[in-house]
């Protein structure tokens, strides 16, 4: 999640009680649409929090309130802050930008190969995913089962359940996301500071700029445990144990809050500025904030240009999100917290509504949208549900409803489309647009998505499980081929580099596994879509067929598609709502 909300300047104001109240309206309807237990959110303005308040409950029980102070996962903003200490020794002379990184690193070494004959693994690579190391991003360890040492993560040796830290392409040549890279990064500050991760940061970042709230200490300590919320997956379901152990602390295991994180921000634009009281020199915080590669800076990901350009970053750990963006210029921003794992619509949409709320002038569509819905028979709205590639390896869902089209993510409704005309139907939420070109005969095989620039016709995938009627399998042989292909793909490995009936892409991108497909047994055919033509293609696989199926499994019945190519060849599944 790259993209961040424009943050731009405006004249100072004072919020009205009852824009603040239609706020917080919003937002508590917003967390009933998506069955989200609870917020936190600090909005700042002029360059100080205005406002820091929670919704909800810390779970399900809805026993205690989210509060300012509720602990949350950071995920991968903790790259952000961590970042922050990393430039803090270079600007000591303790790491140069530009050094390679074996030159300090003691305990471990970036191994050498072919791709780092001619160029090495750099600390300003490492800062903006530009290494070509591995590794995109960590699942944590469930609370009470071993948890591995940073060098065995880099190794992917027992207990780490991530493969191997690796660079594998030549570093500085392309942008490429990297948890893996700044887990590099932390074994190196530990080396060269001699402190534990958490005492460094404490004592560098967090404890400066006034996050006391805030921890990378992993697992967490008990008093800080009693202040956290508990988080649940994209089904709603809890975490075991309430939340996982992070000991890749610099990619994703910073506890914080949105006001600590707000701090952050402003510490950032302080310095940014020149004045007394930021993260880092003026000098050092240009350079954070320069676009080394791809709108990444160096730990924060870039938006706009001039005085409207803004930073931030978005994160996800297993049953947390948070979303944090700040002008660089401004002195506005907002950090959301969520106790879920959500994928919605629903940060952008609030986010978009504090920047109605405070009268953020040419914030990105923050303006009120209006449609005017002309009205479509039931008939034809049922005739545009179903799945779409929307890009590559990338679906979106509809659902028809009395009067409009609702997209489905995690099940759940998200963004409204209402019907301009029969057949082109535009959002509530952001100017993106869907025109349908259903055949003589009514079927839908494909529409065209629009949303400024980006118009592309995206193909059907198929209907929705519960519109579909189960026929009897066809072909049992195919079934069981298949079953035998999906397990390999969740063992990786071996299993699944000797898969006879998975393409050569599936045997490259399935190496490491799929814990979604561990706890597949028997599956269930129910009906079978010929897509042949539709231009679908998944790892290197043209997709000519896909097969409906369902299996029980530890999370009950689950519903799956599989993507066959015209040799009956699987080149790729995915497990879907109802």
């Amino acid at each position: 999640m790259r993209q961040l909300s424009l943050l731009v300047a405006c004249l100072p104001l004072i919020v009205s009680a009852a824009h603040a109240d239609d706020l917080d309206d919003f937002i508590r309807q917003q967390l009933r649409k998506r069955q989200v237990p609870g917020l936190s959110i600090a909005i700042i303005q002029d360059g100080k929090i205005v406002k820091a308040q929670g919704y909800g409950f810390i779970d399900k029980s809805g026993k205690i309130p989210v509060t300012p102070a509720t602990l949350f996962q950071a995920g991968s903003i903790s790259k952000s802050v961590a970042a922050v200490g990393a430039l803090k020794l270079v600007e000591a002379g303790k790491l140069s930008l530009d050094e390679d990184v074996n030159a300090k690193l003691r305990t471990w070494k970036v191994p050498e190969n072919e791709f780092t004959k001619e160029k090495k693994v750099t600390i300003r690579g490492l800062l903006s995913h530009t290494t070509g190391l591995t590794v995109h991003g960590f699942p944590g360890y469930e609370v009470g089962k071993p948890i591995p040492t940073v060098v065995q993560i880099l190794d992917g040796t027992t207990p780490a359940n991530t493969a191997a830290v690796r660079v594998d392409f030549v570093p500085g040549t392309r942008w490429r996301y990297s948890g893996g890279g700044y887990t590099v990064m932390q074994q190196l500050m530990l080396d060269v500071t001699g402190k534990s991760f958490p005492d460094y940061m404490q004592q560098t970042v967090l404890g400066p700029l006034g996050m006391k709230q805030s921890t990378y200490q992993q697992p967490l300590p008990t008093d800080k445990a009693k202040a956290t919320a508990t988080g649940y997956y994209g089904d709603r379901g809890v975490v075991n144990g309430r939340w996982h152990i992070y000991p890749e602390m610099a990619a994703a295991g910073l506890w914080t809050t949105p006001s600590d994180l707000a701090r952050f921000a402003i510490g950032i634009q302080q310095a940014f500025a020149g004045k007394a009281g930021g993260a880092l020199s003026q000098a050092m915080t240009q350079q954070m904030l320069t676009d080394q590669k791809d709108n990444d800076g160096l730990g924060v990901f870039l938006q706009g240009k001039g005085h409207t350009m803004r930073f931030g970053h978005t994160g996800r750990d297993e049953g947390f999100d948070a979303a944090m963006t700040a002008g660089i210029e401004t002195g506005q921003g907002v950090v959301i917290m969520i106790n879920a794992n959500d994928n919605s619509h629903m940060v952008d949409r609030i986010i978009n509504e504090v920047a109605k709320t405070y009268h953020w002038t040419d914030f990105s569509e923050a303006t009120a949208i209006k449609r005017i819905a002309v009205p479509v028979p039931a008939a034809q709205l049922i005739a545009y549900e179903g799945r779409y590639e929307l890009a590559n390896n990338q679906i979106i869902t509809f659902m028809a409803t009395p009067d409009r089209l609702v997209t489905l993510a995690d099940g759940l409704p998200d963004e409204e489309f209402v019907p301009e005309t029969t057949t082109h139907f535009a959002s509530m939420d952001r100017d993106a647009f869907l025109t349908f070109q259903p055949d003589a005969k009514g079927n839908v095989t494909k529409l065209v998505w629009k949303r400024g620039k980006d118009e592309r016709k995206i193909p059907r995938i198929g209907p929705l499980f519960q519109t579909l009627k189960p026929v009897p399998d066809p072909d049992s042989a195919r079934t069981h081929k298949i079953e035998i292909a999906l397990k390999a793909m969740a063992q990786g490995g071996k299993a699944v580099e000797t898969a006879p009936t998975v393409t050569a892409g599936v045997r490259k991108d399935f190496a490491s596994g799929a814990n979604v497909l561990s706890d597949l047994k028997n599956l269930t055919f129910v009906n079978i879509e010929n897509v042949d033509g539709r231009s679908i293609e998944r790892h290197e696989g043209k997709v000519s067929q896909i097969a409906h199926y369902t299996f029980a499994g530890e999370h009950g019945t689950r519903y799956l598609l599989v993507y066959l190519t015209a040799d009956g060849l699987v080149t790729d599944y995915d497990v879907v709502e109802k």
